[in-house]
């Protein structure tokens, strides 16, 4: 496997340790066997808006369930076994129908909104909501220097 230096990145930001963690990852997910399964699309609709489709036929609503846990988004397919129907042959079986489970890391502040499936796509609504603390703010630069505690009131202040 190739391993890419990010040294000189790490030089200029602060708090991307798992950065690291995080393209590694992301080259053993494409090494597997079953990263191209199922199919799937990421669409910015606006600067707040994401969608993911993914292309899910032979599945029902109950056969998937998604989760997200912080900024871990997991999908998950098992079709249910059809019981009580004949079993068919099949001459030629294109239509995969195997369980399947994808993740997907989610920037900070993004969750998901909604999903819903239609004509064997999955579409999972996705938005970014940032908090208005962390929002870009101005900040007045005074003309004398000073005490540590009189900064400290003016933040509890803020």
């Amino acid at each position: 496997m190739t391993r890419f230096d990010l040294t000189p990145l790490f030089r200029s930001t602060v708090g991307f340790d798992h950065l690291s963690r995080l393209v590694d990852s992301a080259f053993e997910a494409a090494a597997s066997n079953d990263a191209g399964y199922p199919p799937y699309n990421i669409e910015k609709l606006s600067d707040e808006q994401y969608r993911i489709t993914m292309a899910v036929a032979g599945f029902e609503q109950d056969d998937i369930t998604l989760t997200q846990h912080d900024e871990m988004l997991h999908v998950k397919g098992a079709a249910k076994s059809e019981q009580g129907q004949e079993k068919s042959t099949f001459l030629h079986r294109g239509i995969a129908a195997r369980a399947f489970e994808r993740r997907f890391h989610l920037a900070d502040h993004i969750t998901v909104t909604g999903a819903n499936m239609v004509n064997g796509l999955l579409h999972i609504d996705l938005l970014r909501e940032v908090p208005e603390h962390k929002k870009p703010r101005s900040i007045e630069i005074g003309s004398k220097k000073p005490s540590l505690m009189e900064s400290v009131k003016k933040l509890a202040s803020a």
